[in-house]
């Protein structure tokens, strides 16, 4: 993953992604493994550091890469 650790994020935008992230585990069959869960995180942290702002938005990118990541 890249590294966010000089990445700050506003009050408001942790809020979005908090939201995309439990609407992406939400679509998400039983179980829910914890690495698809981190893989999700992972993905809307990327992707909202690299400006993105809309829920919908990151949660679709989101599911689209884990969709897409090789399977263990």
């Amino acid at each position: 993953m890249k590294n966010l650790s000089n990445t700050e994020f506003s009050p408001e935008v942790i809020e979005l992604m908090t939201t995309a992230l439990q609407a992406a585990v939400a679509t998400l069959p039983e179980p829910v493994h914890s690495s698809h869960v981190n893989a999700l995180a992972e993905s809307i942290l990327r992707t909202a550091g690299a400006g993105e702002r809309n829920v919908a938005t990151l949660q679709r990118i989101a599911l689209m890469e884990l969709q897409l990541a090789p399977r263990k």
